[in-house]
């Protein structure tokens, strides 16, 4: 089940993706696009994040009818963004992000699109450290 509660000795973490850790607003949406401090990118997608004043990370999900003809195939690419999303918000600073997908990913089987977020996310979860960490030094 996807909202599962991991038991990590006396911490809980929990793994739900609730509205809250969603990108709902258009003006969310723009001040990401406008005040960019994180780029993560590949051929299938685009990361681009901002810190945000919030103790999590939330998530906004561009997937174009232009890249991604089918809708059943659109939907299952937004669930893989969102479940390795999911998994990896415990490591991920409090930013706002917003996934943008490329043409290229429609090629992608559902075993790539995941190893490939997973990747992803690691490379934006080190970006974000090392970027904030220079900014309070």
């Amino acid at each position: 089940m996807f909202d599962s509660l991991i038991t990590t000795g006396a911490v809980n973490v929990d793994f739900v993706f609730s509205r809250k850790m969603r990108l709902c607003l258009a003006s969310d949406f723009r001040q990401v696009f406008n005040q960019t401090e994180i780029k993560v990118s590949c051929k299938q997608l685009l990361i681009l994040a901002r810190r945000n004043n919030r103790q999590y990370p939330r998530l906004g999900l561009i997937v174009a009818k232009k890249h991604i003809h089918m809708a059943t195939a659109r939907n299952r690419t937004k669930r893989y963004i969102r479940e390795t999303f999911r998994i990896h918000q415990d490591k991920l600073d409090s930013l706002d992000v917003v996934v943008l997908i490329r043409k290229g990913a429609k090629e992608l089987s559902g075993t790539e699109m995941y190893q490939l977020l997973n990747c992803q996310w690691q490379r934006l979860n080190r970006y974000s450290q090392t970027a904030f960490r220079s900014d309070k030094g």
